[in-house]
């Protein structure tokens, strides 16, 4: 969290991560998406898909086709 809070785009991917499954923190997808999206916008491809994968089953963000397949 340290590393996330810190502005590493991994540590942020990684923590979107445990967000979205709820690995080791309560389980939280919009702030999942939130955390994908920070590092989507850095280029990450694995976060830009995740993003999209949001977007597309409507995981913590309203449902938006378009969106995902902006991301994918």
């Amino acid at each position: 969290r340290l590393a996330a809070d810190q502005g590493h785009a991994r540590a942020q991917f990684n923590l979107g991560m445990c967000y979205n499954t709820g690995t080791g923190v309560d389980q939280d997808c919009a702030e999942a998406a939130r955390l994908y999206r920070l590092v989507a916008d850095k280029g990450d491809a694995d976060a830009q898909c995740q993003l999209g994968k949001c977007y597309g089953d409507g995981i913590g963000l309203d449902k938006d086709h378009a969106e995902a397949v902006r991301w994918f």
